[in-house]
């Protein structure tokens, strides 16, 4: 079979792949471009390897005046720079020790050998220049298949590297056919080492749950998750259930992960998937909302307009209610709307702390009576409160 060189940005890499030929080392794609090129789906990035080691890999990239930085050479991944772009070349590698996160590699001249450490078969495809395909591990029928299997024994590929637990579900949300179901004996694997999550980073995980949260659909993937006990270890207190209500009634918009893992739930997020901050104060304040606020416009007029419509949807999913276009307008009109009464309005009579309380006052008023009163029919009610 042969994909589309012009996909894999073969106008740009033309000269790289013939300098190699010239040294008399071979350079392939590599790993998930050509996966997607064979599922028809765009790549976004686009890896390659060589028999070259990383000396030689310079050696070349300096007769032919290409640009290249040390990424990672101990592990044979040397970056160049082309066209604007840039491209991880790798040498061809072989596993000789493993401790479940970190894995001994050395160098060798073997496709067969480097095929054989990657996670999946799917993963394990490569391509000349030409575009035609290489498949030493039978993955072109699983990735047409959209079938997600672990390359030769599960377990013995979960105990290399724990984080591909979490890989296989991403993968399966991204690439996998939920009309064919999840690999079995692939599943039971997971369930059975997921201990070995323990030893992997929160980072990490957040990382990739989060990959996972971005799919299409990932309710399917977290579903099979919490039924196997690996949702609830990485995240305790999460369920997937709302989350394929919440995909549901997102009706076109693009998938946002961080407002899928507001649905999910759980406890203490932050601390088991070490968010940034700013995602961890965006979680938190869509959560908050979805849970406590009651009227489409207030969404809107605390968060605005997409993320309080994002906090809209949520509260919609943890209810079980249908969205209407009516909601989503009333969202954009709270966005969009500014209360009459300000801070300066209150003063002298409320000062300090209670200066922020009648604030938050009169802006309840406002929005219980759907943005309609006056400054003064405001000031009005707030006085009869007392």
């Amino acid at each position: 079979m042969r994909v589309d060189p012009s996909t894999l940005d073969i106008q740009i890499l033309a000269p790289l792949f013939a300098a190699f030929e010239e040294s008399g080392a071979r350079l392939l794609y590599v790993g998930g471009c050509i996966r997607n090129a064979v599922m028809g789906v765009v790549a976004t990035d686009i890896d390659l390897t060589s028999d070259a080691e990383p000396d030689q890999m310079r050696q070349i990239a300096q007769a032919h005046g290409i640009g290249v930085v040390d990424t990672g050479a101990d592990h044979g991944t040397l970056t160049f720079l082309m066209g604007g772009k840039s491209y991880e070349i790798t040498t061809f590698r072989k596993d000789v020790t493993t401790d479940g996160r970190h894995a001994e590699v050395v160098f060798g001249t073997s496709l067969e050998e480097d095929a054989a450490r990657r996670d999946f078969t799917m993963n394990a495809l490569y391509a000349e220049a030409s575009g035609h395909v290489i498949d030493p591990l039978d993955g072109l029928g699983d990735a047409k298949a959209r079938r997600l299997r672990f390359i030769g024994e599960p377990q013995a590929r979960i105990a290399e590297d724990y984080l591909r637990i979490l890989r296989f579900f991403r993968f399966w949300a991204w690439y996998g056919d939920p009309l064919e179901g999840v690999d079995a004996q692939a599943l039971a694997a997971c369930a059975a080492l997921q201990s070995g999550l323990e030893r992997i980073s929160k980072e990490r995980i957040g990382a990739e749950l989060l990959k996972l949260l971005a799919a299409a659909d990932p309710a399917p993937a977290l579903s099979a998750m919490e039924a196997s006990g690996i949702l609830g270890r990485v995240l305790p207190g999460a369920s997937a259930r709302s989350v394929s209500l919440l995909v549901d009634l997102e009706q076109g918009l693009a998938p946002d992960a961080l407002r899928r893992l507001a649905c999910l739930g759980g406890e203490a997020v932050q601390d088991c998937l070490r968010l940034s901050n700013l995602q961890a104060r965006r979680v938190e304040a869509l959560r908050f909302h979805g849970q406590n606020t009651a009227k489409a416009l207030a969404h809107g007029y605390a968060l605005g307009a997409a993320p309080g419509w994002s906090s809209w949807l949520l509260r919609a999913a943890w209810t079980e209610q249908r969205v209407t276009a009516a909601e989503q307008e009333a969202v954009r009109r709270g966005a969009q709307s500014v209360c009459p009464v300000s801070a300066v309005d209150l003063m002298p009579k409320y000062q300090g702390p209670a200066l922020g309380a009648a604030l938050k006052r009169a802006q309840d008023i406002w929005i219980a009576r759907d943005m309609q009163l006056t400054k003064d029919e405001i000031l009005v009610h707030l006085d009869g409160l007392g």
